[in-house]
């Protein structure tokens, strides 16, 4: 580790060199974890965060000297917390997650991952202290962060108007969810974000361009209201009310000149 006035002056060149205003007070509060785990040898965990955020966090803190867990409760969890550790800690590492099952009778009241999570917001709680959230039949398992478990677990009573029970599961119970998509092979004339996105969510690029120009779309996570950003084999693109888009490969191309692309369009 660098001394400190090293470590500040590249604290704040680091910060300097991000843009958006809430990825600079994002990173400004992991710097500050760490500076806990530096001077305290205390473990520090982060918040759940979004794939991209949490690579951001690992690129920023990377040459410090720390141990790094991030876990989800499950391995492939999309939103995942950061265990912040001494190098040379030996103790035991804290559970970071604790899993809830909500159940109620859903038979004649479709509720979707929307209504989950609205309910739990309007619990007072933060987004980023809850995890992923797995959408069963009649039911919903809820990740979310170990301190406050115990809370939702007492005062999660509806959904909607569907009241639940709800009641803590072990990670290993957890029923994971299986991805199913919709393969599209289709040919473009170039890899453009519109071009792209009008391809795999099924719309005319003039409608999707009006989507993007107003954000409503991410790229990897991130918004993008470049029309013509170029993306790449294994890009996940995501739309308000329209799901989820994998560009799952990237071929050579026809004799027209147009690209041949493999796309996965998530259920």
């Amino acid at each position: 580790m660098k001394i400190d006035g090293e470590y500040m002056l590249d604290r704040r060149k680091m910060l300097d060199r991000i843009r958006d205003p809430e990825e600079k007070v994002l990173l400004a509060r992991i710097f500050d974890l760490c500076d806990k785990v530096k001077n305290n040898c205390r473990l520090q965990v982060t918040d759940f965060y979004d794939p991209h955020r949490m690579n951001l966090i690992a690129a920023m803190i990377e040459n410090m000297d720390l141990k790094i867990l991030l876990w989800g409760g499950y391995e492939e969890a999309e939103r995942k917390r950061m265990l912040l550790v001494p190098e040379h800690y030996k103790g035991e590492w804290p559970s970071l997650t604790g899993c809830l099952l909500a159940e109620g009778n859903f038979k004649t009241i479709e509720v979707t991952h929307r209504d989950y999570l609205g309910a739990l917001l309007g619990l007072g709680i933060k987004r980023e202290k809850l995890g992923d959230i797995i959408v069963l039949e009649n039911a919903a398992q809820l990740i979310v962060a170990e301190e406050i478990s115990d809370f939702i677990a007492a005062n999660l009573v509806k959904i909607g108007r569907v009241r639940v029970s709800v009641k803590r599961i072990k990670e290993q119970d957890l029923i994971l969810p299986e991805k199913k998509f919709k393969e599209i092979r289709t040919t473009v004339p170039s890899l453009r974000f519109d071009v792209i996105c009008g391809e795999g969510f099924g719309t005319s690029r003039s409608k999707i361009a009006r989507e993007i120009t107003a954000e409503k779309i991410n790229l990897n996570w991130q918004s993008c209201s470049d029309l013509s950003r170029p993306v790449k084999e294994k890009d996940i693109i995501s739309a308000r009310g329209r799901g989820r888009l994998e560009i799952y490969e990237v071929g050579g191309k026809t004799k027209k000149g147009r690209l041949v692309v493999v796309l996965r369009k998530y259920l």
